[in-house]
């Protein structure tokens, strides 16, 4: 060891007495310098013109800061792939140039002794690159506020591993030369085939798992994002220990007269274990996590790891269907494969024995332009021309009719879906139609957990009366609510069964979790009635949603509950929006339901509903009575006698004109008078504000908690009011909380996490001005200055 720690030495001062080792030194300070504080400058930027508003959207500042995949960790690792070369290319090619291997080979110094001091010595240097992004590291300490120190040192880690890696690499190609240029053009020529070499033969199964092994794109990723893992640690010593094998042994070979078939039956057997060694230290059984982030942003969330641990031993299958002509085929692809296995990561870190099955198949889609833009086409001659395009084979899809004979796909839309087996038990888990495509842990915890359920959370919509529908589109209905399986908010891809009742020819069923009766437009006959009435004695949930003008509809079935649709009809003073559109308030109880919502509270997001009665409710009643979204104290009341259409349309557009049909006034003109006609008359029995439109009900039955919901409002679910677009609502999480209330918060999945404490900037602008002069003038001053002195005094020596 001592002659490998002189060679190192040696090595070490020969760097440092070479002007490149310091140029290199001043360059990547100065570039990385430069990135942090441009990336620093356009926070503050934001943080100075939004104020205190920008502490609600300013969250994981470290991980924005630095973290891939638009931080300054990968932009520095990839300058990093550019320097490395040009320090390595005279590890060996000087020696071999210079004549001085020979002296090295007659000496008793051993090869690796040679290899592995030279190694060290660029382990050093390495250091002190690390150290100057450790000053970088030091200064976002100080200047973000409770920065995740965690995730910043994991980065550091995964830089120095990188470093490390690229100069084995660059140490073998300078074995294999004399010429120094040549030494560091082919190191750069390798380091890019082991990047690009993760897209080659993704569609061959042997070869897909080989190649993905080698590729060292993004191998430091998920470090830099605080994730360690022992597979990616193992990867890179794998890799630096074959390419410094390969450097012994290419030494060796120089000074052996032995057949070239040994020779190269040595660099098989070292890229054959280093292939066994990759192989096994990334069995999922076989990987050791640690999360390094403050919030443990990179581990699945307690809720998720409950579910998967109650899952126990029992194996779980996800079985991927994936259609050709579906547009989201191209996320399928055999050569995405390890793509998906990544997505799934999370999840196998804590059920290692998940089974993958992928099942190709053709078929028509739901699609109205796949044969629109194909005129007198066949599905045959179509998947023809798609597998042409995607340049894939034909033969590995199955045709309909196979397809069929396997599973019916029709109810799902012939879309790309998984299906999760678990105990005989099957669910499925979709893909969207969103920006972000997958499912996150949210779904994936809903399926998950439905597997292990036998009793799913059903919820029976009644129809008959003419109520909203759950399988309609229209604006007024719920199917964007309850079953649209291309939107992952849906309560079906929330681990929710939504089905439709008649109450005229069904009984409601034992097994829901909440009945829904929404809008009827009808009265209810006696048998439906007593149906309703039996099901609320029982302590079954409830959803009741009227609308004003409906009052004669919807009060009996709320008599015995202590509630009333008030007559009239709620309107708000708005500059934008006709005064039927109502902006209530959460309360501190619906705020309750969720995290989610206790977010939308505090951001004072309200719930639009288009047309809402007033309620009012006995406090003397069996229930324990609730408001849950209170109308606006000031600009709000309820209109006693229901103003017609007109003259809302008028209170908005400002057309005294029509306004005036209502009364005899004509004589003022514009908007106040339109809005005169709407305005607070108590005199008329107008009530004003605040009042609740939403309100919920509570007892104790039966030895369980009975819990009911009743709006003034039955738009606040539509797929309108979900849609919209020109107001900031909190609808759909208000819609998804009052479900989570009824299954006592079992489903959605609650997978909400700590809140971001790293959202602030402790930086001022003069601050960043000062900190650039350091950083981008001072330091790489000084480090320049130490340089040019060093070098100097070994000139004059």
């Amino acid at each position: 060891m001592k002659t490998t720690f002189k060679i190192a030495k040696t090595e070490l001062a020969q760097l440092f007495y070479s002007p490149i080792a310091w140029f290199l030194l001043v360059a990547f300070l100065f570039q990385c310098g430069l990135a942090y504080t441009n990336t620093l400058d356009n926070f503050l930027t934001e943080q100075d013109i939004m104020g205190n508003a920008a502490l609600k959207y300013m969250k994981f500042l470290t991980s924005g800061i630095f973290a891939p995949p638009y931080g300054i960790w990968p932009d520095l690792a990839n300058k990093l792939y550019l320097y490395l070369p040009l320090l390595t290319m005279g590890l060996m090619s000087r020696e071999i140039n210079g004549g001085t291997i020979k002296l090295l080979y007659s000496s008793p110094i051993k090869v690796r002794e040679i290899i592995i001091g030279k190694f060290l010595a660029m382990m050093v240097y390495n250091l002190i690159l690390v150290g100057i992004l450790f000053l970088i590291v030091v200064c976002a300490l100080y200047n973000i506020h409770a920065a995740d120190a965690g995730m910043l040192f994991a980065g550091l880690f995964g830089m120095y591993l990188l470093l490390c890696t690229y100069a084995a690499i660059g140490l073998f190609m300078s074995c294999l030369t004399s010429y120094q240029v040549v030494a560091a053009l082919s190191t750069l020529v390798l380091l890019a085939i082991l990047s690009y070499i993760g897209n080659l033969w993704q569609d061959i199964d042997f070869v897909r798992d080989l190649t993905y092994f080698l590729s060292i794109s993004g191998r430091a990723s998920k470090t830099m994002m605080g994730l360690i893992t022992t597979r990616d640690i193992f990867y890179f010593l794998v890799i630096m220990g074959m390419f410094l094998s390969f450097s012994i042994y290419k030494l060796k070979a120089d000074r052996e007269s032995k057949p070239w078939t040994v020779k190269a039956g040595r660099y098989v057997l070292i890229v054959v274990l280093a292939l066994a060694l990759g192989y096994i230290t990334s069995r999922p059984g076989l990987i050791g996590y640690w999360d390094t982030t403050a919030t443990r942003t990179m581990t699945l969330t307690a809720n998720s790891q409950k579910v998967i641990k109650e899952m126990g031993d029992e194996p779980l299958e996800v079985t991927s269907y994936i259609n050709l002509l579906d547009n989201h085929f191209w996320y399928g692809r055999p050569e995405d494969r390890n793509k998906d296995l990544a997505r799934w990561e999370p999840y196998l870190r804590f059920k290692p024995g998940i089974r993958f099955k992928y099942v190709y198949f053709y078929d028509s889609t739901y699609d109205k332009n796949l044969f629109k833009y194909n005129p007198g086409q066949t599905l045959d001659s179509l998947a023809k021309k798609y597998a042409k395009s995607a340049k894939v084979d034909l033969s590995m899809f199955k045709k309909p009719d196979e397809i069929h004979k396997i599973i019916d796909l029709r109810p799902e839309e012939n879309r790309y879906v998984m299906q999760l087996k678990y105990k005989g038990r099957t669910t499925f888990l979709r893909l969207y139609d969103d920006q972000y495509v997958f499912p996150f842990e949210t779904e994936t915890g809903a399926a998950l957990k439905r597997l292990m359920q036998a009793k799913l959370p059903k919820v029976a919509f009644v129809r008959g009366e003419l109520e909203r529908s759950i399988d309609k589109a229209g604006d007024k209905h719920y199917k964007m609510l309850t079953n649209q399986i291309t939107f992952r908010n849906s309560l079906i891809n929330q681990g929710f069964d939504p089905v439709s009742i008649s109450l005229k020819e069904e009984e409601i069923p034992s097994d829901i979790v909440a009945l829904v009766i929404a809008d009827p437009k009808v009265g209810f006959d006696t048998t439906a009635m007593a149906k309703i009435e039996r099901y609320i004695a029982g302590g079954g949930n409830l959803l009741i949603a009227g609308e004003p003008g409906k009052q004669e509809m919807v009060n009996p079935l709320l008599k015995p509950l202590g509630v009333q649709l008030m007559d009239g009809e709620l309107v708000e003073k708005s500059k934008d929006f006709s005064p039927d559109l109502i902006q209530p308030y959460l309360t501190a109880t619906a705020a309750g339901f969720t995290k989610k919502l206790q977010e939308d509270a505090e951001d004072s997001l309200v719930v639009s509903m288009n047309g809402a009665a007033a309620l009012s409710y006995s406090t003397d009643g069996p229930f324990t009575v609730t408001p849950l979204v209170m109308t606006p104290e000031k600009k709000s009341w309820n209109k006693k006698v229901r103003p017609d259409e007109t003259a809302m349309d008028a209170a908005e557009d400002g057309n005294a004109a029509i306004a005036t049909r209502t009364g005899p006034d004509e004589k003022n003109n514009g908007k106040d008078t339109a809005w005169k006609k709407l305005g607070y008359a108590p005199e008329q029995g107008d009530q004003a504000g605040p009042l609740p439109a939403i309100v919920g009900l509570t007892r104790t039955i039966n030895g369980r908690q009975q819990r009911i919901v009743v709006a003034g409002d039955a738009d606040f679910l539509s797929n309108a009011e979900l849609g919209r677009n020109n107001i900031q609502t909190s609808n759909f999480d208000f819609s998804t909380g009052i479900f989570s209330w009824f299954t006592n918060g079992a489903f959605p999945i609650e997978t909400t996490r700590p809140p971001s404490p790293d959202k602030r900037l402790e930086i001022s602008s003069q601050g960043l001005t000062a900190l650039k002069v350091f950083l981008l003038g001072v330091l790489p001053g000084i480090l320049l200055a130490m340089g040019a002195v060093l070098l100097i005094r070994r000139k004059r020596k």
